[in-house]
Parts: C-alpha cells; sequence; structure tokens
C-alpha cells in the first residue's frame, strides 16, 4: 500500500480486502477516473487505466513483477507510481494511494 499525506486526499472504498485474491486485479470509476487496481503478493497499487501513449485501456496488459505492459504497444509503466519505464511512451500515468481501514481497500484522488 501505498503511503501518502492524507490530507491531500479524498479517499473512496473499494472493496474488502479478502475479496481481491493476489494476481486479481479490479477495474472502477472515481469522480470519472477510470482506475485499475493490482492485487500483488508485495501489496495492493492502484494506476489509471490510460496508456499516456494511444490513451486507450492498460489495465488489461501483461504484469511481469511491478511493470504493466500496454497491450497495443508495448510501453511499460511502474504500476507503484506510474512512472513511464519503456517508450513508445514518453509521460507517466496517474498513480493513486492505497490505504486499508478496518479491513477495506480505499484509493485516494487529489481534492479539488
Amino acid at each position: 500500500m501505498t503511503e501518502m499525506i492524507d490530507t491531500e486526499y479524498k479517499y473512496y472504498q473499494i472493496a474488502p480486502m479478502n475479496e481481491i485474491p493476489v494476481g486479481e486485479r479490479l477495474f472502477f470509476e472515481i469522480e470519472g477516473q477510470s482506475i485499475v487496481l493490482f492485487a500483488t503478493r508485495e501489496g495492493i497499487f492502484a494506476t489509471g487505466d490510460v496508456c499516456s501513449h494511444d490513451h486507450g485501456a492498460i489495465g488489461d496488459g501483461e504484469l511481469e513483477g511491478f511493470e504493466i505492459i500496454c497491450p497495443r504497444h508495448g510501453a511499460r509503466f511502474d504500476i507503484r507510481t506510474g512512472k513511464v519505464l519503456r517508450l513508445p511512451a514518453v509521460k507517466d500515468i496517474p498513480h493513486y494511494p492505497v490505504r486499508e481501514v478496518d479491513g477495506m481497500i480505499e484509493v485516494g484522488v487529489v481534492k479539488r
């Protein structure tokens, strides 16, 4: 889970921790933003479900370690940070803080 300053984010309950097994993904929207949640052995991470190269969905791409691979052109991003790792993308994708509160997964979106 990501540690960030809570006062910058509004958190939304997504699902109970025990309902998302390791290796699974969950797709949802918050405030019009498409987000994908990745449950890994190392933790739960959330990124925008969008490739910064062509603006297509990325969440169904292959996951290698912490790298999500765009299914169309092979751009790679770190699911922990949203950082771009390989061309053709040159811009990071959104990433969102994740926390557990009373057994529930919560994802934060920057307050507007």
